[in-house]
């Protein structure tokens, strides 16, 4: 047991060697997050240094960086901003994180390990870092959009850690989570979170409020962090992290008013015990066994560069964002973190193979950790990069996706669609949840069943095998079919909500609407595909599971290329007769408007005219080299010049004053666009799908 002065001397090794190796890393450039790992290795137990720090002391009081460092970033969220990035980030965490559980299941089972040990990988590798992320958002300042985009997928992350973690607690007890155990964690979960943010909303703005107006920054400082320390104990004696509860007193304390000033009082306190929690995690590093388990970790940590980065793209892309923005969330959450090491804490009782997944986790935390200001510093132009590579129709289709999801969201939702989008819904939730039950259960009585069949009646069990499979099969065939059946009629009665059939005469909004219908089931599809395979992974063979994934996917992937394919020729037949009217208005001298085309055109987003005036910085630029739509999100349909157009114009086409260009996409995509033309710049953050 530490005595007071080898408290002292422990914080003291800390603190001094974090602070050589920061200045260090900052002459060099470098990010100082890496500088206070390299620390960890130089004061922990593994390297024969003069230099010791007691590891379990460190620890603790890294946790207490944990504790205020999520305080800060909930000061940041208030709770009208939870309730609109909830939506979009509960879509990108749910696919990120079922296709990292399927992922890390394969990668186990191909390393040998036995099921219970590969799920309890896929679980450590779902999770991201919130403090590696936060810390280098802050040193390389991210902007606002893509730091609250980031931050609401963690907290969601954060949350199916919670679950996951129940559902392995109790796989590593040696028993099986029935559907009702899960459904009463989800429920004792979401009761625990109402329940304290309804008696916070009670207590805590109005008490920090009037702590704030006593005009004391010392009183301010000590109530606003002895509240979010309550908060934590209240979490972690119900059975939650201590994060968790620091996250929402944060986020009381912002409907305060006065969160910019408790920020600035928390600060400093925040930055020096969050850099005890990166030299904590420098000192679990052990070199041995990096080279003992040096496999395991190379495929561990290529797995979460390339699996997170894909799941999150593509998820930000399913609620919107533009593929800049996409690529660039991914590239920022490639790396594990804390919840990784409680994973690991828990699986140790799966046997003596697990004792290898907390130091292998260790070693991936830390190797991801120095990946990440690297991947977030090169993430825009690797952002531009692939939406650049993306084929013009897919360009297209996703700038008018964001317009259409836009135009949804803008619309009073109708009782008669709320209850008939609600039950097709529960009904593709209950198939879903049919399916994994049914391969769960056929799996765990496989063996009682064959036995039992080839006792009483005498069946060879590879017979007997093979019946029950059938017999699984055709049980399982009608739900996976309903599940399937449920995707398409919500995604027609979306789309048919947002761009309404006309009753006679010609349907010209049908090519877009069409193409909304097979975006929505395409990302309807994925959210629902993913957790079961994520779920029924472990009781299927990896070929089987693969294929059906890749067959399923290729098919609907294949019916959303088809119809952006359609849209792409009717947004060209739009182009040209933007073009005419243009010109019809340039010979009239008129300024620019296309009020009438838009009601002949309706799918095509925000159409917006917009004129280069000879300072204009787009004017002696490529298309190419403006990239509009990768910075912005928004389309060039045709450029109008002197009475003749370019639709669709390529690459290597240079902008001129007095081109008339039609900008199409979501509002803040052509505002951003305008902005970019205009005076060569984004304008401000992107706004952020609700």
């Amino acid at each position: 047991m530490h005595g007071a002065g080898g408290f002292l001397q422990d914080l003291a090794v800390v603190l001094c060697v974090a602070a050589l190796t920061a200045v260090l890393f900052q002459r060099l450039h470098l990010p100082v997050v890496l500088g206070y790992l390299l620390a960890g290795l130089l004061v922990g137990p593994h390297l024969p240094l003069p230099l010791f720090a007691d590891i379990d002391t460190v620890q603790g009081l890294s946790e207490l960086g944990v504790i205020v460092l999520m305080f800060s970033i909930g000061l940041e969220f208030s709770i009208r901003k939870l309730v609109r990035l909830g939506p979009s980030a509960g879509v990108i965490a749910t696919i990120e994180v079922g296709l990292m559980l399927w992922l890390g299941y394969l990668a186990g089972q191909a390393l040998g390990w036995e099921p219970r040990l590969s799920f309890a990988t896929g679980v450590l590798l779902s999770i991201s870092s919130t403090m590696i992320v936060s810390r280098t958002f802050a040193e390389q300042g991210v902007e606002r959009g893509i730091s609250d985009l980031v931050i609401g997928i963690l907290v969601v992350e954060d949350l199916y850690a919670i679950l996951l973690i129940a559902v392995l607690t109790a796989l590593a007890g040696g028993t099986e989570l029935s559907a009702g155990e899960f459904t009463l964690s989800v429920a004792r979960l979401g009761g625990f979170l109402v329940t304290l943010v309804a008696v916070g909303l009670l207590i805590v703005p109005r008490t920090l409020s009037f702590v704030a107006q006593l005009g004391s920054r010392e009183t301010t400082l000590v109530a606003s962090i002895g509240l979010c320390f309550a908060f934590a104990l209240v979490a972690e004696a119900s059975g939650y992290s201590v994060a968790l509860g620091a996250f929402i007193a944060g986020v009381l304390a912002a409907e305060s008013g006065e969160a910019r000033r408790i920020e600035v009082l928390v600060r400093p306190v925040r930055d020096v015990f969050g850099a005890v929690f990166f030299v904590s995690i420098g000192m679990l590093v052990d070199p041995r066994v990096l080279a003992e388990h040096w496999l395991a970790i190379a495929v561990f940590t290529v797995l979460v560069g390339v699996g997170k980065v894909l799941g999150v793209s593509l998820g930000a892309l399913a609620v919107g964002h533009r593929t800049e923005t996409a690529v660039r969330a991914g590239m920022s959450l490639a790396q594990i973190g804390e919840f990784s090491f409680l994973v690991a804490g828990v699986a140790l009782v799966l046997g003596p193979e697990a004792s290898m997944l907390a130091p292998i986790a260790v070693a991936v935390c830390v190797l991801t950790a120095f990946l990440t200001p690297m991947l977030v510093r090169r993430a825009p132009r690797y952002g531009q990069l692939a939406d650049q590579r993306l084929p013009r129709p897919l360009r297209t289709f996703l700038s008018l996706y964001a317009s259409w999801l836009e135009r949804a969201r803008a619309r009073p939702v109708r009782t008669s669609l709320w209850s008939r989008s609600r039950r097709i819904a529960l009904w593709m939730l209950a198939d879903a949840g049919l399916v994994v039950l049914l391969i769960a259960g056929t799996a765990i009585a496989r063996q009682r069943a064959v036995s039992g069949l080839h006792e009483w009646i005498g069946v060879p069990q590879r017979l007997g095998t093979a019946l029950l499979v059938l017999l699984a099969g055709a049980a399982l065939l009608p739900f996976a079919i309903g599940m399937v059946r449920c995707v398409r009629r919500l995604g027609g009665l979306l789309a048919a909500e947002v761009m309404p059939p006309q009753a006679t005469g010609l349907d010209l909004a049908d090519a877009p609407r069409r193409a909304l219908v097979a975006g929505l089931q395409f990302v309807l599809l994925v959210i629902v595909a993913m957790p079961v395979i994520a779920l029924t992974q472990p009781f299927l063979p990896p070929l089987p599971g693969l294929g059906a994934l890749a067959l399923l996917f290729a098919l609907a992937f294949w019916g959303l290329w088809r119809s952006a394919e359609n849209l792409e020729g009717h947004v060209q037949a739009g182009a040209a007769m933007i073009i005419e009217a243009l010109a019809r208005q340039s010979r009239e001298e008129r300024p620019p408007t296309l009020d009438a085309v838009r009601e002949l055109l309706p799918g095509l987003g925000d159409l917006t005219p917009v004129r280069l005036g000879p300072t204009d910085a787009a004017v002696g630029r490529t298309v190419g080299e403006l990239d509009l739509h990768g910075r912005s999100g928004a389309t060039i349909l045709c450029i109008s010049r002197r009475g003749e157009g370019l639709i669709a114009p390529a690459s290597d086409v240079r902008f001129e004053a007095g081109d008339v260009l039609t900008l199409a996409g979501s509002r803040p995509a052509v505002a951003a666009a305008r902005a970019a033309i205009t005076r060569g710049v984004v304008s401000g953050a992107e706004a952020l799908p609700g």
